[in-house]
């Protein structure tokens, strides 16, 4: 398992090893011990969440307060997305900061982003399909929803117009959120 660390603390991505032959090919995907040595800790998934995206939907930046805060360890099965992590731990050095990571059907490339952070991503293939595992069950109460387009965030989504749910259109700006981690 080939793992980067990125400049913010606690994020990383890997991509397994691939076993191909004529017959097609195979890899691990996930391996419990291997992932929890590579973040140096012991990880506990509740939840596996699946979507379909069209071309130019862009989905966040989501994330849940505690007692309910998950950490998401995601991977695209077809398609292309730029997925994204914003740092929203208050006494980090890396605040405010964020990690855009170009997950594909081809690269095969996992994300791993930890309690503490907002995500979102946008589909730059149609129909792709993204699949993650939570650290946390759903718990529509303490969802919340960070602006897409924060210009104090500026992110490069790579997508001009995005297609967005009415939740992502009115996400809180950053300057006004009072972060609970």
């Amino acid at each position: 398992m080939e793992v980067t660390h990125y400049h913010i603390e606690g994020l990383l991505s890997y991509v397994p090893r691939i076993f191909a032959d004529d017959r097609g090919a195979f890899s691990e995907t996930f391996n419990q011990q291997a992932f929890n040595a590579a973040v140096g800790q012991t990880i506990t998934f509740v939840q596996d969440n699946q979507s379909i995206s069209k071309l130019n939907v862009l989905r966040g930046l989501h994330f849940q307060v505690p007692p309910f805060a998950q950490g998401k360890l995601v991977r695209v099965l077809k398609g292309r997305v730029l997925d994204v992590a914003v740092d929203l731990r208050k006494n980090s050095a890396t605040y405010g900061q964020h990690v855009a990571v170009e997950l594909s059907g081809s690269n095969n490339c996992v994300f791993w982003i930890p309690e503490g952070f907002a995500h979102g991503f946008a589909a730059l293939e149609e129909g792709s399909v993204f699949a993650y595992k939570c650290t946390a069950f759903y718990s529509r109460e303490s969802e919340r929803c960070i602006r897409w387009n924060d210009p104090d965030l500026a992110i490069d989504w790579g997508v001009l117009n995005p297609l967005l749910s009415e939740k992502d259109a009115e996400g809180t700006f950053f300057k006004s959120f009072n972060s609970p981690f």
